[in-house]
């Protein structure tokens, strides 16, 4: 019996210098889990609701009302119990916020206390997380998505569209992956500069710059690979993440920096074309997340050419999935814990999908802190992708941790490289 005998919580900062929620738990043995959960910097209206304090300090983003609820609800009902199995705890979270939506007690509340629990059972077991989550068949290294040039929300530049990624899914290994794109990372930078651009980061780690157009985006990285001494669609292929619910409005898709307005059926061209023209292997959040029929037009265009990812469209929910399989909607989804809120409800989206043909993504957000639960998940899992921003600031972390999985599994580990997508 490994029983709970301490829940502390605590307000931390993230990347962004916003407070989020920080929880320890300490487990009878002495063994010990902490985690931090990361901020969306565009959540979605379907994702599990992170309680914030309003008012005037931390900019009203202070968390000190979830960090009371740990305190005064969360850790009198953990406490005496047992840790494992981790569904059990997980239930006593759901059932005591008593909401849909996590929004009473916060899902950042719940989601730092599920993950903490787990590796705090973890620690007690004497295994890493994703060996204790994912037993000794968690041999699959993810494939780094890295988001190396920034636009939309995570930019103030002329790119409507949030994240241009690079997708190392050539490679042999993670590591050799990681190291091709931080190669072309560092390209683009020279590139950038001698083109006149700055280089300043965004929100995801990536470049910011003023470019004139989201294919002019896709071109200055396809010369940033050329530049490294890599072959697009061989070696390294390209993702974007359109982010285009922040592009809907009353007329349609704007993408106001290009001058256009778009319905849907014409942002499904406007895919094509890149797709044809581009080594694009990655769309993510291609349509709003409630533009359903878009959304199958999308699909039915570009869906056995691109993997087409729902982010803010399934906001990490087996219900929201489940509509998106009946109505043949993407095939692949990305993976937010704290979107959803604990480590049960996470895995059961994950599992849903892998039976269903669905990728999953395990993804990063804006406001990350320096705990790499996601990269645990990944490889217990076995979900062969990951985005974890560009290899800079904050986002090295999760670089790190998995390049330290990686050499513990020695030669097990597996990399899927392309096959790990749904379209190759």
């Amino acid at each position: 019996m490994s029983r709970v005998t301490a829940v502390h919580g605590r307000q931390v900062l993230d990347s962004e210098g916003y407070p989020t929620v920080e929880v320890e738990v300490t487990l009878a043995s002495g063994a010990r889990g902490r985690c931090a959960v990361p901020a969306g910097a565009s959540a979605g209206p379907h994702e599990a609701v992170a309680l914030r304090d309003g008012g005037s300090q931390w900019s009203s983003m202070g968390v000190t009302t979830a960090v009371r609820a740990v305190a005064d609800e969360i850790a009198p009902n953990l406490l005496g119990c047992d840790a494992h199995p981790q569904s059990a705890i997980d239930r006593t979270l759901v059932a005591l916020d008593g909401t849909p939506n996590k929004s009473r007690l916060g899902a950042n509340a719940l989601l730092a206390t599920s993950l903490a629990v787990a590796r705090a059972v973890a620690a007690e077991a004497g295994e890493p997380l994703w060996r204790y989550l994912g037993g000794h068949g968690a041999v699959r290294m993810p494939v780094p998505m890295l988001d190396v040039l920034n636009g939309g929300v995570h930019a103030s530049n002329r790119l409507d569209f949030e994240e241009f990624m690079l997708v190392p899914a050539g490679a042999s290994s993670f590591s050799e992956a990681l190291r091709m794109a931080t190669e072309v990372f560092h390209e683009l930078r020279y590139t950038l500069l001698g083109s006149g651009h700055g280089a300043a980061l965004g929100a995801g780690g990536g470049f910011a710059p003023d470019l004139a157009s989201n294919e002019a985006a896709i071109e200055t990285l396809l010369t940033a690979i050329a530049r490294a001494g890599y072959e697009p669609g061989s070696d390294l292929w390209l993702g974007i993440d359109a982010a285009a619910t922040e592009l809907l409005d009353s007329g349609g898709y704007w993408l106001a920096h290009e001058g256009q307005r778009l319905t849907a059926a014409e942002l499904v061209d406007y895919y094509d074309r890149l797709a044809a023209r581009y080594p694009l292997l990655v769309l993510e959040d291609g349509l709003a997340d409630e533009d359903w029929n878009g959304w199958q037009l999308l699909t039915a265009r570009l869906g056995e050419r691109v993997e087409l990812c729902g982010d803010d469209l399934f906001a990490t929910a087996a219900a929201r999935l489940g509509q998106g399989i009946r109505d043949g909607v993407a095939n692949a989804i990305v993976i937010k814990p704290n979107q959803v809120g604990t480590l049960t409800e996470t895995l059961e989206t994950i599992s849903v999908a892998h039976a269903r043909g669905y990728a999953a993504v395990i993804a990063h957000r804006a406001g990350e802190t320096e705990d790499t639960t996601i990269c645990d998940l990944a490889v217990a899992t076995g979900s062969g992708q990951i985005k974890a921003g560009a290899p800079a600031r904050e986002h090295a972390a999760k670089y790190n941790r998995l390049l330290r999985i990686e050499e513990a599994l020695g030669e097990s580990a597996v990399f899927p490289g392309i096959s790990a997508f749904s379209t190759p």
